[in-house]
């Protein structure tokens, strides 16, 4: 009879016995979604069904009319009056949405204080109110004998039924733009780099300058172009504060509109093209900004 082995023996025995190598799958990974030639076709079909074909026929039909004929409509005194009301005023309400909305969202994000979380909510308001309602509720405000007007007339300061209180209008619509595109860049910003400032000699004022601006330059320029792009074609909070009088307080959304009810389709969509054409131009050229203040400040 054989000798038992010693546990200690046995064990080392098993050890020294070859073990079967394991295949690596080399399947690849399964994805969520499908490849990239199915998602991009999906992609392509969808922006071409919602944004290129209705912007492309807008230029098709504006084609009907010769470019004799759609130069006389564009440059009338009427829509060129209204084209100017509409950039000029949309750009206003962005630069002051830049300025305030900068400072809502520093308020929100660096100190605590009671009801926060509500005015935060009301931040948000714009978003959620019907625009009609916006403008009713600006117009009771504002009128010669709302709330506001009535001080406000007195000292020569009519904003209902002027170009004023389609600035107030759009400024009201496209503050959460600016504030909800600040806050996360503020909140992820580190506060040592200030302290380091700080403790290098730097002043409040040139540690805001030439620290925490810089990081910022990105996101206040796309908050303005987000609000300056929603104030361009905003209707409907502005007709009722405007007053819409031709040359004077009447926007370029509501002269289409207009032209739409007088069945003139082929001016309706020459105004549209010419809106389209420089809102595009506008907007390549912040995107520009914005890359170049991206490159140059680290892509922060």
């Amino acid at each position: 009879m054989a000798p038992a082995m010693a546990p200690n023996s046995w064990f080392k025995a098993r050890m020294a016995r070859p073990v079967a190598a394991v295949e690596i799958s080399k399947t690849k990974p399964q994805r969520v979604l499908p490849g990239f030639g199915l998602t991009l076709g999906y992609t392509m079909v969808y922006l071409s069904l919602l944004v290129l074909i209705p912007l492309s026929a807008v230029f098709i039909r504006s084609l009907g009319l010769g470019w004799g004929h759609f130069w006389d409509v564009v440059t009338a005194p009427r829509v060129t009056a209204s084209l100017r009301l509409s950039f000029g005023a949309s750009l206003i309400a962005a630069l002051i949405n830049v300025i305030f909305g900068l400072i809502v969202a520093w308020v929100l994000v660096r100190y605590t204080f009671p009801f926060k979380r509500l005015i935060d909510a009301i931040v948000d308001l714009p978003f959620a109110l019907p625009t009609a309602v916006a403008g009713i509720a600006l117009t009771a405000l504002y009128a010669p004998n709302g709330w506001l007007g009535m001080w406000l007339k007195p000292l020569g300061i009519n904003v209902a039924f002027t170009p004023l209180g389609i600035v107030v209008a759009l400024t009201f619509i496209g503050l959460p733009f600016v504030v909800r595109t600040l806050q996360p860049v503020l909140e992820d910003l580190d506060r040592e780099v200030e302290q380091a400032a700080a403790t290098l000699g730097a002043s409040a004022a040139q540690a805001f300058v030439r620290v925490i601006l810089p990081a910022l330059w990105p996101a206040l320029l796309t908050g303005f172009a987000l609000a300056f792009a929603r104030a361009v074609g905003e209707y409907g909070s502005v007709i009722f504060i405007a007053g819409n009088m031709p040359m004077k307080s009447e926007i370029a959304p509501l002269l289409i509109v207009t032209k739409l009810e007088q069945y003139d389709y082929a001016g309706a969509t020459a105004i549209a093209v010419v809106m389209l054409v420089l809102s595009f131009a506008l907007m390549f050229g912040i995107n520009a900004l914005q890359h170049w203040a991206m490159t140059r400040h680290g892509g922060r």
